[in-house]
């Protein structure tokens, strides 16, 4: 008797007529956009018990994102089928690149076809960011994603934000909520900038004293540069290795890739804090109070600052399973290099003319070690040898270096004629172009508007097509001077961010400011819920 019932039950259901409705484009919004979609007619209704099905590994893995956003967002709990039945499929298609999807909506069923994690992944947050609340004739509500079909690809395979912590320490939940929004705008690698001058923030199990002492300061320069201002407060902190694994994992299952920065030469004043005989100079110093370039880098030179580097990459290598590691390498003073007996005896008998020479024979070595390693260097654009900085207050090297830099190393371009990058390009390397007049979100929204960041194109002009697959993509810049606080650094990366995830995902052709503006209107929305404090810059 039981069983007729539940039959019964059923029968009703299946003889419901699902709610339904044909979207106007002007109804859809997508950040960013993708590089085709087409519009149908009919809707997807999202309903309790809908089940869905993957064909693989990362289909599945994929399944359990999509089934917790889906009940955070709209409290439908979807079921996973234990066959090949689904109304929402995950179908691993090899035809397709890496992080390709393809995705098709219809009033039936759902499916996103990829080659991997990476493209389910982001089938799924056009998924999420198609979903409507829609009003039903009789009063309720219920959620439906509008029939399309999308072919979606990214223009680069490197769409990056970088935080730098050094200056200041935002903490896990601040990272986690900017992971989420990365996700989001389908942006891939988060470039964690982690050792400088001002702070050391990551937990190096050999050398204790790096937290210890060089992980906080007594004070902090504040305003702007040379202020002669601080804040007469305290500042620091750190992340365990056990945080910084938990961070890694919840970045990945986000398909974001987190590239540690351990600057060296320069940049090293709370590494030499830590430990005096790292530097050049030998002599004490505490944690600066001051932003800005400090003198003393750490002697290359030497063999134990060499094997303190390796080890402190070693223990890097564990934490963070990135291919690549960046090294910084850059704004590096060579007046402590220049006053050394020691490190000038070093130069001549291994026949470096300049420090800028020095540079580039340290950075090969370790690049040689991280490819042992099986990694790959990532550095700043200075570690090519050429001068960039007329107007530093020291003693200038207008030559550049003659040593060669390893042709493995991604350069990351952010200073100096975009030629020197094109060169570059066309010699082999491997480009991130970030250049700094149109990337570095500590630059205010008159000297880089949304519109200006909207419109940077990371191919520099006149670069022939056959090198363009040598410019892997871009990155924004949050560098942390004048913005202690976490809502400090939302009002300079929001909502300029979105605008840097467009430039790395969507092909020129498709891109499109108004249309742009509108889609971020309803992203605010959603900053909104969050609290983000995103600045006020759209008519």
């Amino acid at each position: 008797m039981k069983y007729f019932k539940y039959l019964f039950v059923l029968v009703l259901v299946s003889c419901t007529p699902k709610p339904n409705k044909t979207f106007e484009a002007s109804e859809i919004s997508l950040l960013p956009a993708p590089a085709e979609i087409t519009l149908n007619t009919s809707s997807f209704a999202l309903n309790q018990g809908i089940s869905v099905h993957a064909d693989s590994e990362d289909g599945e893995k994929a399944i359990a994102y999509l089934t917790k956003s889906i009940l955070d967002k709209t409290g439908v709990q979807l079921e996973t089928s234990t066959d090949d039945s689904g109304e929402i499929q995950l179908v691993m298609d090899s035809t397709l690149p890496e992080e390709n999807y393809q995705l098709q909506v219809s009033q039936e069923e759902i499916t996103v076809r990829a080659n991997g994690y990476g493209g389910f992944f982001y089938g799924i947050q056009t998924i999420l960011q198609l979903l409507s609340l829609e009003n039903t004739n009789d009063g309720k509500t219920i959620w439906l994603i509008p029939s399309v079909s999308v072919n979606d690809a990214p223009r680069f395979q490197w769409r990056a934000y970088m935080l730098d912590e050094s200056r200041y320490f935002h903490g896990e939940a601040f990272v986690k909520q900017l992971l989420d929004q990365m996700a989001q705008l389908k942006m891939n690698v988060f470039h964690w900038h982690l050792t400088d001058d001002a702070g050391w923030r990551i937990e190096i199990k050999k050398y204790p004293l790096l937290t210890e002492v060089g992980a906080f300061r007594t004070d902090s320069e504040i305003e702007t540069w040379k202020s002669g201002k601080t804040s007469g407060e305290a500042h620091g902190g750190f992340y365990t290795q056990e945080q910084i694994k938990d961070l890694v994992a919840y970045a990945a299952e986000r398909n974001i890739t987190v590239i540690p920065e351990f600057e060296m030469p320069g940049h090293s004043s709370a590494a030499i804090a830590a430990y005096t005989w790292l530097g050049t100079a030998g002599a004490d110093i505490d944690v600066p109070v001051k932003f800005g370039r400090h003198y003393d880098n750490y002697d290359v030179t030497k063999p134990e600052t060499v094997q303190f580097i390796k080890d402190v990459l070693l223990e890097i290598f564990e934490l963070f399973p990135s291919e690549v590691i960046h090294i910084g390498g850059d704004e590096v003073g060579y007046k402590s290099w220049e006053d050394s007996k020691s490190v000038q005896k070093y130069m001549r008998e291994h026949n470096l003319k300049t420090p800028a020479d020095l540079q580039i024979d340290f950075t090969n070595k370790i690049s040689q070690f991280i490819q042992q390693h099986g990694r790959r260097m990532m550095g700043w654009n200075e570690i090519l040898g050429k001068n960039i900085h007329k107007g530093f207050e020291e003693k200038k090297h207008d030559e550049d270096a003659e040593t060669e830099l390893a042709k493995n190393v991604v350069v990351h371009f952010w200073k100096g004629d975009l030629d020197l990058a094109t060169d570059a390009a066309k010699k082999g390397y491997g480009i991130v172009n970030s250049i700094h007049t149109h990337t570095y979100l500590d630059y205010g929204y008159k000297s880089i508007s949304l519109e200006k960041a909207y419109g940077f194109d990371p191919i520099p002009e006149g670069l022939e097509p056959q090198y363009h697959k040598n410019i892997y993509g871009t990155g924004c810049q949050m560098w942390s001077e004048w913005t202690p606080t976490n809502a400090d650094v939302e009002r300079q990366t929001y909502p300029r961010i979105a605008a840097y995830a467009e430039v790395g995902w969507t092909p020129l052709e498709k891109k499109d400011f108004s249309s742009f503006k509108q889609a971020l209107k309803k992203m605010q929305g959603q900053w909104d819920a969050l609290n983000i404090n995103y600045a006020q810059v759209l008519d």
